[in-house]
């Protein structure tokens, strides 16, 4: 008999995109199914198109019927987009237009980035397996405001300029996001600027500072400037729980985060902040690997993960993680950890290992 037996049919918007997208939502759907078998959910999946495909069979990177289903459903699955074949596309027509126009319409705010390195991934990582192992990091990036949205923006032959720019509103809601999860957690946030030379970056530390002393004083807070917050991931990244940064320095700091286990297809991600959510790995398109059953997806599983978190089965999400981790620990693995499984190969695993019992209900962060 499954478990919790639920009444609700959750609608999700599957955007498969280009390149391995495809491949690795497929493989995130099969366990999300197996999952929902386990535990009586109710999950309907349907597909639209987003980024080069949509172009090439719609001509545009993100059409309204797609726009139209993200904004009705539950929750959206995001492959990946974009690849060289579209890469002379200019302004809306560019691929990763897409992806900034979902995310607005979507008012996802919040970008969500967890990176953990279990023990059986300490000897993929670039780093000494003593530095990384056990490292659990949960990075938090504004995602709709600073330099990517500012204004004034623009390019001339002889110039060009971009804003940095956050209100009191943008940067008390992020902080809270990061608060509320360092509770439920090890109680420690970094909040990462630039203090020392950028007036944003003083005004963001102030912020944070009061929205800390206001709401969340049990909660541990520290500063680092961004180029020292660097260096301390490398150095060790043991010593961090919680980041919550701007959106420029939390792109760059999470993309430098997901070396820490190896792979970038090891990692999910959620955007939240809106009604709805929107879960997708970190990774790219990767069309070299496109159609031979190379890709890693388990970034793309572990984004199902996060929206069952999200909407609240964590019982079912704990599965998943068991699942995966048990896929790692067995050492079914993708070329980019230097196994020889494949894509179909490591789902097959997830999902029959996604039954597991004594999990544990994961945290729904709240925004």
């Amino acid at each position: 008999m499954p478990i919790g037996q639920q009444d609700d049919v959750y609608q999700i918007a599957v955007l498969p995109g280009d390149g391995i997208g495809p491949e690795v939502m497929r493989e995130s759907i099969r366990v999300l199914q197996e999952a929902a078998s386990v535990f009586g959910l109710q999950l309907s999946f349907a597909h639209y198109a987003i980024g080069g495909s949509a172009l090439d069979h719609f001509n545009a990177p993100f059409p309204p019927d797609t726009h139209d289903a993200c904004m009705q459903a539950d929750a959206v699955l995001l492959g990946a987009i974009g690849g060289p074949k579209w890469d002379h596309e200019k302004g809306d027509r560019r691929c990763e237009s897409a992806l900034l126009a979902l995310r607005k319409s979507l008012r996802t705010f919040a970008n969500l980035r967890p990176v953990v390195v279990p023990e059986s991934l300490a000897n993929s990582s670039p780093l000494r397996r003593e530095r990384v192992a056990g490292a659990d990091i949960l990075i938090v990036r504004e995602l709709t405001g600073g330099i990517y949205f500012g204004e004034p923006r623009f390019a001339t032959e002889e110039e060009g300029a971009n804003m940095m720019r956050y209100t009191r509103r943008e940067v008390e809601r992020i902080a809270r996001v990061a608060f509320h999860a360092a509770r439920q957690r090890s109680g420690r946030v970094t909040s990462v600027d630039k203090a020392n030379v950028l007036q944003v970056s003083q005004f963001w530390r102030e912020v944070v500072s009061e929205v800390h002393a206001q709401e969340f004083p049990e909660v541990d807070l520290r500063h680092l400037y961004v180029d020292n917050a660097a260096m301390q991931l490398v150095l060790n990244p043991g010593q961090f729980d919680v980041i919550v940064t701007a959106n420029l320095f939390g792109d760059i700091l999470s993309d430098l985060a997901a070396t820490l286990p190896g792979s970038l297809g090891l990692l999910p991600s959620a955007s939240l902040g809106g009604r709805v959510g929107l879960f997708e790995p970190v990774h790219g398109s990767a069309p070299d690997l496109a159609g031979q059953g190379l890709a890693n997806p388990l970034g793309a599983i572990l984004s199902g993960a996060m929206l069952l978190d999200e909407l609240g089965h964590g019982d079912a999400a704990a599965a998943i993680r068991n699942g995966a981790t048990a896929s790692l620990d067995a050492g079914v693995k993708t070329g980019d950890l230097g196994g020889t499984a494949t894509t179909q190969e490591v789902g097959a695993l997830v999902a029959e290992s996604v039954s597991a019992t004594n999990v544990r209900t994961p945290m729904k962060i709240a925004v």
